[in-house]
């Protein structure tokens, strides 16, 4: 395993970090992953992933409606992990109370409502990095960056992050925190992967002239940069979140798909590995946020950390893309 400092801070993080989105109660009825491992199921893949050397974790309040926090808690109990060695990294925003009264959103009343709420479910005392899952346009972004700054203060975080935004409202809120004295964003947390690459325009650069660490999520784009086109796995199945995200786009983004797998087999690499492989090569990538089912997964996530792209096959991989619209920020 590879370590690398977090961002412009002392922090040192695996090259590779365990999404806990796929772990949680199973079933529709307890949130909107359907497909997640429960506490047995997920237990081998976990243990696979410390058995690699990943000592960071990224999970959220609102993933199966908390039980994904209750269980990542449960296995850095049960697995006696050193809470000085790991990153513990959780969100805030989307609605815990759905239809109710500060059910959701970054008021200084539900941010430390629910910094309190994650740490209950973890099982710990303080989290390494609270991050915001996306922006809260109702809430003014004084109020939101002075709460952060309030919940590092009371030692209930080490760090805050920002997850999918505009690069605008990244500057302004760190440019409040400056003015203020506050707490700046350690990290971002964007959607990036061989089929959607608008970050690179204008938030990437940011955070690389921030020195700010970038921990994509869904690097292999829900799975549609793991397999041939038209694969249809048993998470795809229940799945209804990753078609709203990329079925758009589906005629564009099986030109890039097609080309990966071609230029994954010549030369002998799983297309996950190939994936992740380009993501790596980017100086400005921290450590992809791998969801995995499987412990196949986790071992092929790893495995991409050898592989040293040229500048060629770079080149290759990224050839087809055309623009797209920026999704998933206010």
């Amino acid at each position: 395993m590879e370590y690398v400092k977090f961002g412009n801070t002392g922090m040192d993080v695996s090259r590779i970090c365990l999404g806990m989105m796929s772990f949680g109660k199973t079933g529709k009825e307890n949130g909107v992953f359907p497909w997640a491992k429960d506490y047995e199921e997920g237990k081998a893949i976990f243990k696979k992933a410390i058995d690699l050397g990943i000592n960071y974790f990224d999970t959220a309040n609102v993933y199966q409606m908390g039980t994904s926090e209750e269980i990542t808690g449960r296995y850095i109990k049960d697995f006696g992990l050193d809470r000085d060695e790991i990153v513990v990294a959780t969100k805030v925003n989307f609605e815990m109370r759905p239809g109710r009264p500060n059910g959701g959103g970054l008021s200084r009343k539900n941010i430390m409502a629910e910094i309190d709420h994650s740490l209950e479910r973890l099982g710990l005392d303080y989290v390494d990095v609270y991050q915001i899952h996306r922006l809260d346009p109702h809430t003014p972004m004084e109020e939101i960056m002075e709460a952060l700054h309030d919940v590092v203060k009371s030692g209930k975080a080490r760090y805050i992050g920002a997850s999918t935004i505009f690069a605008w409202q990244l500057e302004r809120l760190q440019q409040i925190a400056e003015q203020h004295g506050w707490t700046k964003f350690a990290s971002l947390q964007p959607q990036y992967n061989l089929i959607y690459r608008e970050e690179e325009r204008e938030i990437l650069p940011l955070c690389a002239d921030r020195k700010m660490a970038v921990v994509p999520w869904s690097p292999l784009a829900g799975g549609r940069c793991a397999h041939p086109w038209g694969t249809v796995t048993e998470r795809d199945k229940v799945d209804d979140v990753s078609p709203m995200v990329w079925d758009a786009t589906n005629d564009v983004d099986k030109v890039v798909v097609d080309n990966l797998e071609k230029i994954a087999k010549e030369h002998g690499r799983t297309m996950a590995q190939e994936s992740l492989a380009w993501m790596l090569s980017k100086s400005y990538i921290t450590a992809p946020i791998v969801g995995t089912t499987s412990v196949q997964h986790v071992e092929e996530a790893v495995a991409a950390l050898d592989i040293k792209l040229d500048e060629d096959e770079i080149e290759a991989l990224e050839a087809p893309y055309v623009p797209h619209v920026k999704t998933g920020a206010y």
